[in-house]
């Protein structure tokens, strides 16, 4: 079924060309990040306008798609201190792009993770 639960998220720092589909945004995957496009990641594309998202990920069987575009107002993108093409972010700081929170002021506390996850999170 259709999910973004339980997978890395990777939000693509340049603007795309929001009209790029499936093989469009496979290639900015594997050409420009030069990850695989097939590994379960999330992968976030913003047109330079910040109106309209793409989401990509590779489910079993095929690609899935996400879409949005916003009647008003823009996407807030998290701060970018990570110089690379594409910046992970987590599950919150994408739930807040998506509903309009702004993260400007966001402050997330610190939480207990086992040391597995922990390592993962690094």
């Amino acid at each position: 079924m259709f999910s973004l639960g339980a997978a890395r998220y990777y939000l693509y720092r340049e603007p795309t060309d929001i009209r790029k589909s499936f093989d469009g945004l496979c290639g900015l995957v594997s050409e420009r990040l030069g990850q695989s496009p097939v590994s379960g990641d999330v992968f976030i594309f913003i047109n330079r306008p910040r109106n309209r998202m793409k989401l990509l990920r590779w489910e079993p069987g095929g690609f899935v798609l996400f879409y949005k575009r916003l009647e008003r107002g823009t996407f807030e993108l998290p701060h970018l201190s990570d110089p690379s093409l594409a910046q992970r972010i987590g599950y919150g700081e994408l739930a807040m792009m998506v509903t309009g929170i702004s993260m400007k002021y966001a402050k997330k506390r610190q939480r207990f993770l086992p040391q597995n996850d922990v390592d993962k999170y690094r």
